[in-house]
C-alpha cells in the first residue's frame, strides 16, 4: 500500500476526533424535567401489578427493545452489522452467528459503493503507478480495493474470531463522558471479548488485518515487502478505529442532527383540515 493511502487515513482520524466531541456536546448535556408544585394526596397510592417474568432472549441481543435500535448501516451506507449494546455481553454467539456478521459486513450492497469510491481517489492520487489509468486501471483499483475490505472484514470478524474464540461484536458504551467515550471505542481495536465472557488482547484484529495485508503483496506489485504488509496493516487497523468511532457515536449525532418529524403529529395535523 502506498504513502498515499496511510496520508488519507490519517485525515480521516483528525476529521474524526475534531468534529464527534463539538457535535455531541450539547447531545450529552443533561435534562431535568420541570417540577410542578407539591406533591398531593395523603392517601396511599395503590399497589403495582406484579412484573411479569422477563422474556427468554436469543443469543447476542437483548430483551429492551431500545437496545435493538441499531442502524445496520452509519450514515446510511457504512455496514453496521457487528455493533450491539453494551447489555448483550452476557450473550455469546456461535462461530456461525460471527461468520453471519462478517459476511453481511462485507456483502452488503454499500460496500460496492465504498470500493467504487476509494478506486477512485486511488486513481487521482495514482497509487500504485503499474496499474495505470483509465478504464482499466481504475477496474484494476476497483478490484483491489473490493478484496482488500471483504477479505479483511471476514478474517477479523468471522474466521479469526471463530478459531480464537473472541466476540468480534463491538459493544457500544452509549453513556458517559465524550473523551471517555472516544477513549472506549479507539481502544477496542486493541482489547476484545472472549466467548467466556473475559478481555483480552485483540489478536482476532491484528492477526486478520495482518493477514489481508500479506495476501496484497500478491496483487500490489508495487508495495511489496515486510514493511508494505506493516503499513497496510497499521492502515487497516486505524480505519477500525475509526469505524468504531462512529458506531459509537452516530446514534448521538442521527438524534442531535438528523431528528425527524413526528409524523403521527403531522397525520392528526392534516386530518383537521
Amino acid at each position: 500500500m502506498s504513502q498515499g493511502r496511510f496520508g488519507s487515513a490519517q485525515v480521516i482520524v483528525l476529521g474524526c476526533l475534531l468534529l464527534i466531541p463539538r457535535g455531541l456536546l450539547w447531545a450529552q448535556q443533561p435534562t431535568t424535567a420541570p417540577t410542578t408544585g407539591a406533591p398531593s394526596a395523603t392517601t396511599d397510592p395503590p399497589a403495582a401489578p406484579a412484573a411479569p417474568a422477563p422474556a427468554r432472549t436469543q443469543p447476542g441481543t437483548t430483551a429492551n427493545p431500545e437496545d435493538e435500535k441499531i442502524d445496520k448501516r452509519v450514515l446510511g451506507v457504512l455496514p453496521n452489522y457487528r455493533t450491539a449494546p453494551m447489555s448483550a455481553k452476557s450473550e455469546p454467539i456461535t462461530a456461525r452467528q460471527k461468520l453471519t456478521i462478517a459476511s453481511k459486513d462485507s456483502f452488503d450492497y454499500p460496500i460496492y459503493f465504498l470500493s467504487a469510491a476509494f478506486a477512485g481517489l486511488y486513481q487521482l492520487e495514482n497509487q500504485n503507478p503499474s496499474f495505470g489509468q483509465g478504464v482499466k486501471g481504475y477496474a484494476h483499483r476497483l478490484g483491489t480495493s473490493f478484496v482488500d475490505q471483504t477479505f479483511g472484514n471476514m478474517m477479523t470478524e468471522g474466521i479469526m474470531p471463530s478459531l480464537l474464540h473472541e466476540d468480534p461484536r463491538y459493544f457500544r458504551k452509549g453513556e458517559g463522558g465524550v473523551w471517555g467515550r472516544i477513549w472506549y471505542a479507539g481502544t477496542r481495536v486493541m482489547v476484545t471479548r472472549t466467548d467466556a465472557g473475559t478481555t483480552r488482547f485483540n489478536f482476532s484484529e491484528w492477526i486478520g488485518n495482518g493477514a489481508a495485508a500479506a495476501l496484497g503483496n500478491w496483487y500490489y506489485p508495487g508495495s511489496r515487502g515486510l514493511d508494505a504488509t506493516f503499513e497496510r496493516t497499521y492502515t487497516e487497523v486505524a480505519t477500525d478505529a475509526i469505524s468504531q468511532e462512529l458506531k459509537e457515536f452516530w446514534p448521538d449525532i442521527k438524534k442531535r442532527w438528523f431528528k425527524h418529524p413526528d409524523k403521527t403529529a403531522d397525520a392528526t395535523s392534516l386530518s383537521q383540515h
